[in-house]
């Protein structure tokens, strides 16, 4: 079964520093646009959600017709890890935001990245697209 899957990577800023369709259907350019306005749309819930926990692993934060947004919030630099989906699969979307979570950090530990900036690795992307496909 084909499943819709977004996967992106917010700033403290909210500038969007790695975006990637990380699911198996089909790729429509109009979809695209549709998952980042979802996307943006529930920046400002995962705001007040932030508040009220203490937990990294907001869960399920929004939802729009069959497409839902689960949350995984760093607490060292505020960025938010966002994934739009269409399966309810608690446990391996909460592995794969770990998973992603730790890469990221390693990211950040490289000398010649800047934090905050467009993660444009093709390692990075090549990984979260093989972690996608382990946990969605």
């Amino acid at each position: 079964m084909a499943s819709t899957a977004c996967f992106v990577i917010v700033s403290r800023n909210d500038c969007p520093i790695y975006e990637s369709e990380v699911g198996t259907a089909p790729k429509k350019d109009e979809a695209a646009h549709l998952h980042q306005f979802i996307l943006h749309a529930s920046l400002d819930i995962v705001q007040d959600v932030v508040w009220t926990t203490n937990a990294m692993y907001l869960k399920l934060v929004d939802k729009f017709n069959d497409l839902l947004v689960s949350v995984y919030v760093t607490a060292d630099t505020h960025t938010r890890l966002m994934l739009l989906h269409d399966s309810r699969n608690e446990d391996g979307i909460k592995n794969f935001f770990q998973e992603v979570h730790e890469l990221y950090i390693k990211m950040l530990l490289n000398p010649l990245y800047v934090p905050g900036s467009r993660i444009t690795s093709p390692f990075f992307d090549t990984r979260v697209r093989t972690l996608a496909r382990k946990y969605l």
